[in-house]
């Protein structure tokens, strides 16, 4: 059943008992992983988990006004069991009385989001088992601009770059690694609205960023869902299928 999702938010998160166990917060790292990293993150563990197994990594970059807790409601929705998952705390707080933060995509804010994305993988690498062929960075809104800009900035680093609501990036040399940029998967899945709105993805502005990455040849895939429809269920079942579909590709059974 596709339902619309309330705002994500850390205040709104409360995951069940049998989901709590694989989520781990923390603000500052043990003796053992402080040359790894020190960084404010979120960790998320798949059910049943197994050692022997490489699994792939989301990196979630949380929306604006979240903090890295979003991982909380994320993942139940993408899924409980193909992805260990880690999200980062942005880098630029926001005006709240709740500890929330966003991503600032300044020349400094883009570098230090880099950073604190480098330092969760090497942090979710130094816990648990991780492919390191299979990382994806993906986002809701604000997130998922940056996802796509550092996906863009650093190809090489992910297997694939998603956005859930946010809209292209635009400037701060994005293309400067074009020929390898034009490899890696993209996926932008949107809600837009049929007029322009300050706050709003609308039609206008997901056609306008469709053609800006066509004629940059890049690959692109583009899920467009009902309007108002900001975020649903729908739209995280398509994108643990979309990851799947990016080392698990399903094609026509042939004979032998």
């Amino acid at each position: 059943m596709n339902r619309t999702l309330p705002p994500l938010a850390s205040s709104h998160i409360v995951p069940s008992q049998h989901l709590a166990d694989g989520f781990g917060r923390q603000e500052f790292i043990s003796p053992a992983e402080q040359s790894v990293a020190a960084t404010a993150h979120s960790c998320f563990a798949p059910m049943h988990y197994e050692p022997g197994y490489a699994y792939p990594l989301i990196v979630w970059l949380h929306g604006p006004d979240s903090n890295e807790d979003e991982l909380r409601q994320v993942m139940p929705l993408i899924s409980t069991r193909n992805f260990v998952a880690i999200a980062p705390r942005g880098t630029r707080q926001t005006e709240s009385r709740f500890s929330t933060y966003s991503w600032d995509h300044t020349a400094d804010g883009v570098a230090a989001a880099g950073e604190r994305i480098a330092d969760c993988i090497a942090i979710a690498r130094h816990r648990l088992n991780i492919c390191p062929d299979r990382i994806f960075v993906a986002g809701h809104a604000v997130g998922g601009t940056m996802a796509h800009r550092l996906g863009l900035e650093f190809p090489e680093q992910f297997a694939g770059a998603i956005s859930l609501g946010g809209g292209v990036p635009r400037g701060l040399h994005m293309f400067k690694h074009i020929n390898r940029a034009r490899q890696l998967p993209l996926l932008l899945s949107v809600s837009p609205t049929k007029e322009s709105k300050t706050a709003s993805y609308s039609i206008e502005h997901v056609m306008d960023d469709l053609r800006f990455l066509h004629y940059a040849g890049m690959s692109l895939s583009l899920r467009l869902y009902p309007e108002g429809d900001e975020l649903t269920t729908a739209m995280f079942e398509d994108l643990n299928d979309w990851v799947m579909e990016q080392f698990c590709p399903t094609g026509p059974v042939t004979a032998s």
